[in-house]
């Protein structure tokens, strides 16, 4: 199979599905693909009792609001629901079952080698979002075979653990809300780098995301004073019992995670631990191994772009990415101004 578009869209999630969304109004020919079966098998891959720390005012795509009481917050399936719901909406144009094998430029445009086929494309969004190849540290390899390791995208829910501690090793809230889950039933421990920073979901009757809102914080400008100054912070955790947890001694906290002696696992202080499980809560790094033309990344294999328009390669564009304009651009509230921002600049640029 061989297909020709203006503009090929590169991943299904929330960034391709509103670049989709300002595509379809323009008339241009555009194809949106994705390896996955459906649309939101991200979100439902994701552990069982996931919810956004965003309510559902924050929660939402261009043109359509996500249905249901709008300071509550959705679970993740009520998220891949809605995302499977604004693509019938709109009849965007999806094809799934499509993975990327690799891109490279073709003359003017590029040449698109995907698993059902060759897809020519006159330009690129890529929109494969910021949770591309789980990381974990090169020392999980030498734990203990006994141990039960798992990612936190491999976590599900306790079943999937052996009997006896948790170890989850990250700060962040997926590993927060896990170790939450966890401390009512085990003993568990969390290991953190970095000092933590909470915030509450709610505060004087208003969700916390309604105060960064407005006072201008949620969509600050990465490039800025203030979006320069929250980039070099650690993302708080929200609206966590982490306090309340480790006050009560449900949850020990340890410093951060160095390296594995003699069978067990160390810390920054010298001290040892022997968990029968441990939960790898320490996110992601980019993976944009398909991605096959010079100079389109840096050093750190991350693209280069301003405002999500590659800065070394005409027609390559970028949706989705953390701080791609502000600290919304990653999450479901802030992409689509994002999108909006690139489908007119292509519009403008054909």
């Amino acid at each position: 199979m061989k297909r020709d578009v203006d503009v090929l869209v590169i991943g299904a999630g929330q960034a391709g599905l509103a670049a989709g969304y300002f595509l379809q109004q323009t008339g241009i020919s555009y194809l949106i693909i994705d390896k996955n079966e459906e649309i939101g098998a991200v979100w439902k891959s994701r552990y069982d009792s996931l919810v956004l720390f965003t309510p559902r005012h924050y929660s939402s795509l261009p043109g359509l609001a996500m249905t249901g009481e709008g300071n509550g917050y959705p679970s993740k399936d009520e998220v891949a629901r809605y995302l499977q719901t604004y693509a019938k909406r709109f009849s965007l144009n999806i094809q799934l079952n499509t993975e990327l094998i690799r891109l490279q430029q073709d003359g003017s445009g590029f040449r698109c080698w995907t698993a059902s086929g060759v897809i020519q494309a006159r330009r690129i969004i890529v929109a494969t979002g910021p949770f591309q190849r789980p990381y974990v540290p090169g020392f999980s390899q030498e734990v203990p075979m006994s141990v039960r390791q798992l990612h936190s995208t491999s976590y599900r829910n306790s079943t999937q653990l052996q009997e006896g501690a948790v170890l989850v090793v990250g700060g962040g809230n997926s590993g927060a809300q896990i170790a939450a889950e966890l401390a009512g039933e085990r003993e568990v421990y969390l290991s953190v780098g970095h000092r933590m920073k909470f915030l509450p979901l709610q505060w004087l009757g208003k969700s916390v995301f309604w105060w960064l809102d407005k006072l201008g914080l949620l969509r600050a400008d990465g490039n800025l004073f203030w979006g320069r100054k929250l980039r070099r912070m650690e993302d708080p955790v929200f609206g966590s019992p982490i306090p309340q947890l480790i006050r009560t001694g449900q949850v020990r906290m340890k410093p951060r995670a160095v390296r594995i002696s003699s069978g067990k696992i160390e810390f920054e202080d010298g001290t040892k631990l022997s968990p029968d499980n441990v939960i790898w809560a320490t996110g992601f790094r980019p993976d944009y191994s398909w991605l096959e033309i010079p100079g389109v990344l840096d050093e750190n294999g991350r693209p280069v772009h301003s405002r999500g328009v590659s800065t070394t390669v005409p027609n390559l564009y970028y949706v989705g990415l953390p701080w791609q304009y502000n600290r919304a651009s990653a999450l479901l509230t802030g992409v689509g101004s994002d999108a909006e921002y690139i489908v007119n600049h292509l519009r403008t640029n054909m």
